[in-house]
């Protein structure tokens, strides 16, 4: 994607748009940790993008997930939009179903698997870590319980 290329997402209901411009992730990483599930209603799918390069339009409500970072969602529709660590400049993991462009970005990654729901199991040839081998490389980062 060049400078000049746009990417752009929307909530469900239009309320919030949100455009990307420059360089940006174009793979995948999945989290099925207990408090994605029940933020995303399944699993967490999204794609990294630096901060500078992210534009939102909208109004956007934000939850201050404790200890790490905000999860920001649509306050009409309550699509969620994006999370997003606390320290200033911090890249967006935004959500990749809301970027219809983003549909064919492959996937690159997948945390949690241990907690992963039956329902939706992953193929593909990419690195998997249960929650133990996760959490030993990111010490920030606690589990949940169902």
């Amino acid at each position: 994607m060049s400078a000049d290329d746009v990417c752009r997402g929307q909530c469900l209901c239009g309320a919030v748009r949100i455009e990307l411009r420059g360089a940006h992730d174009t793979g995948v990483a999945v989290c099925h940790c207990y408090r994605c599930q029940r933020w995303s209603g399944g699993l967490y799918a999204t794609f990294n993008a630096p901060a500078a390069g992210v534009t939102v339009i909208g109004d956007v409500a934000r939850y201050a997930a404790p200890p790490l970072a905000e999860r920001a969602f649509c306050p009409v529709c309550g699509s969620n939009l994006w999370l997003r660590d606390h320290t200033e400049g911090a890249q967006y993991e935004l959500i990749a179903g809301i970027f219809p462009g983003a549909s064919g970005f492959p996937l690159k990654s997948e945390i949690y698997v241990d907690q992963a729901p039956s329902y939706a199991p992953l193929r593909g040839d990419h690195p998997r870590q249960t929650a133990a081998e996760y959490e030993a490389t990111n010490p920030s980062v606690e589990g949940d319980a169902p």
